[in-house]
């Protein structure tokens, strides 16, 4: 366990439901009450061990926030704000470092995380109105960062699509990231801007085995549709790159190289890889989920993970919190640094324009204003 998250034990964790990335409610560090698994007698505790549970039903909670934009100060990350439209993610990723944000929420980050979704429904009033304001200044922005903005209830209520509209509008360049092929579907609003080189899109892909994928990410596009996607962005004109994050020792590790193959094949032309985070309570998430599905590997793949986090299970320092420290991070770098290279992938990251920004004058925020 780390040490900056209180010791629990990793006791009964039902295996988790079709479709989702964990069955446990795992107490958030916040917690004020204790539960505990009370052995009957009866072989309750050995029965619910081995029961598959009913799916639980996705629930969506829509709010009006009061802010839109964070800011970042990171100098591991290349972009200086960043827009979420969703807390939470139905995509169910066991090793989402944004799970842990769901306990601010008094939320677990286990199974509430991908099963109580966020909705930020003013989230595009809230972006025309900072545009409005004559302190912004136009900054490179990045879409979906923490949580997939093109996750599954995004068909239904299209917060996503409002967001890209007003930059669209107001001529801001941004970045989107996503597991999603939904993402095609904006296509009409990405084409014009990747033409004016005001967006760029990622596509994360950590396998190419179907099989792990529906384990590790259960309600994220399947690897060969996620490659589809990179292809049809690449020949509508979006410039596209791929993530291979994270890379997880002897878990999906062995796959950099045809990863980036494939992603190149598709008409990705750079790439960026981050291994593996295990803040708060992803560590123990991500260890039980070990223990579930590949429990043959756990103990090499975490003895791994601490030898490339100076001996803890998570390292948190800027500038090696995405890369970790020591001989087989570095091995795992060239790795890909000349796997990049060679597939032509190693190009620097779309420069993206900011001075085409265009912001609201008073009048027509005022108009805009009115419509809410």
């Amino acid at each position: 366990m780390p040490p900056d998250l209180p010791a629990q034990p990793i006791a009964l964790v039902r295996m988790p439901a079709k479709g989702r990335g964990t069955a446990w409610e795992i107490r958030h560090r916040f917690a004020t009450d204790t539960r505990s698994d009370f052995n009957d007698g009866w072989g309750t505790l050995d029965q619910a061990a081995v029961e598959v549970p009913s799916s639980p039903e996705t629930t969506v909670i829509e709010e009006s926030v009061r802010t839109i934009l964070s800011g970042n100060d990171s100098p591991d990350i290349a972009f200086d704000l960043s827009i979420n439209p969703y807390r939470g993610c139905e995509h169910g990723c066991i090793y989402c470092f944004a799970r842990p944000t769901h306990s601010y929420l008094n939320l677990s980050p286990g199974l509430d995380f991908e099963t109580r979704i966020i909705a930020k429904r003013n989230a595009a009033e809230l972006l025309r109105k900072a545009f409005a304001s004559r302190s912004y200044e136009p900054l490179p922005l990045n879409l979906g960062s923490a949580t997939d903005a093109y996750q599954p209830v995004e068909r239904r209520l299209r917060i996503t699509r409002a967001v890209v509209e007003v930059l669209a509008e107001h001529r801001h360049a941004f970045s989107v990231i996503t597991k999603s092929a939904l993402i095609e579907r904006d296509l009409d609003l990405l084409v014009p801007m990747a033409a004016e080189r005001l967006a760029a899109a990622y596509v994360s892909i950590t396998t190419l085995d179907p099989v792990l994928a529906r384990a590790m990410e259960p309600r994220a596009a399947a690897p060969h549709r996620r490659l589809r996607t990179i292809e049809t962005l690449a020949k509508a004109g979006v410039p596209v790159g791929v993530s291979v994050s994270p890379v997880i020792p002897f878990l999906n590790e062995p796959e950099i190289e045809r990863i980036l193959a494939a992603a190149a094949s598709a008409g990705a032309t750079s790439a960026f890889s981050i291994v593996l985070r295990l803040p708060w309570e992803v560590n123990p998430l991500f260890q039980q989920w070990l223990q579930q599905h590949v429990p043959e590997k756990a103990e090499r793949i975490m003895a791994r993970v601490r030898e490339m986090r100076a001996g803890r299970d998570n390292d948190a320092t800027f500038g090696r919190r995405m890369t970790g420290v020591g001989v087989w991070a570095d091995l795992l770098r060239q790795r890909f640094e000349k796997t990049a290279a060679r597939l032509g992938l190693n190009r620097a990251r779309v420069d993206l324009d900011l001075s085409r920004f265009r912001r609201p004058n008073a009048s027509e925020h005022s108009a805009q204003g009115n419509l809410f």
